[in-house]
């Protein structure tokens, strides 16, 4: 029988049922990415990298996400140390927007710091995914924290993002600014090294600086 890894990337997900039901405890088995990475990763973390890297569809990784929650994966994956990134956060940065929602539904942690001390909202606003920025939003998650790194907020990461995240980051950043500030979140915010939220816009951002203002 093909390894877990494999049936992944096959997305083979009658085989993935039938695996985890004779081995359940490869629900929470780190699994590295052959070929590319084989620092271990929890599997619905593993799932993420697979979308944003072509391998598959996000709808592709959320159908397996499932199976390995009704095998037993744990949501929050097995180690929440900061900057160490949840599946969550791993869907927020990896492009992953209806995986990442499920586990919101499912219960995973929305106040986690993952890499560089930031929330799945810092990184979904970074990515500009506002779908699933509403969606954390909707649960709870709180506009206005700073991450650890940068002290900066998830408004300050998604003007970042649009101006500093290069051509493949380019999505929906304004309206995760948008609805950042319809939730409450402050426009008149810096980073740790005093850099206001403006100074990152330049003379074709009309329409960004035009909301910031």
């Amino acid at each position: 029988m093909s390894d877990i890894r494999t049936l992944i990337e096959r997305v083979d997900i009658g085989s993935l049922r039938l695996l985890l039901a004779r081995h359940p405890e490869l629900a929470n088995k780190g699994i590295g990415l052959k070929d590319r990475n084989e620092a271990v990763a929890h599997p619905l973390h593993r799932l993420c990298d697979g979308v944003f890297e072509g391998v598959y569809t996000d709808a592709s990784a959320w159908q397996m996400a499932q199976v390995f929650v009704a095998a037993g994966a744990n949501v929050n994956g097995v180690d929440l140390r900061r900057n160490q990134d949840s599946p969550l956060t791993a869907a927020a940065s990896l492009s992953a927007d209806q995986t990442g929602m499920y586990y919101v539904d499912i219960g995973a942690s929305v106040t986690h710091c993952g890499c560089h001390g930031g929330t799945a909202l810092h990184w979904a606003a970074w990515c500009g995914r506002d779908k699933l920025v509403a969606k954390l939003i909707w649960a709870g998650s709180l506009v206005n924290t700073r991450c650890t790194d940068f002290e900066s907020t998830p408004l300050f990461w998604a003007v970042h993002g649009c101006k500093k995240g290069g051509l493949r980051n380019q999505h929906h950043q304004y309206q995760c600014v948008k609805l950042l500030i319809e939730a409450g979140a402050h426009v008149d915010t810096r980073n740790k090294e005093g850099v206001h939220v403006l100074e990152l816009l330049d003379d074709t951002d009309a329409e960004m600086r035009a909301l910031l203002s």
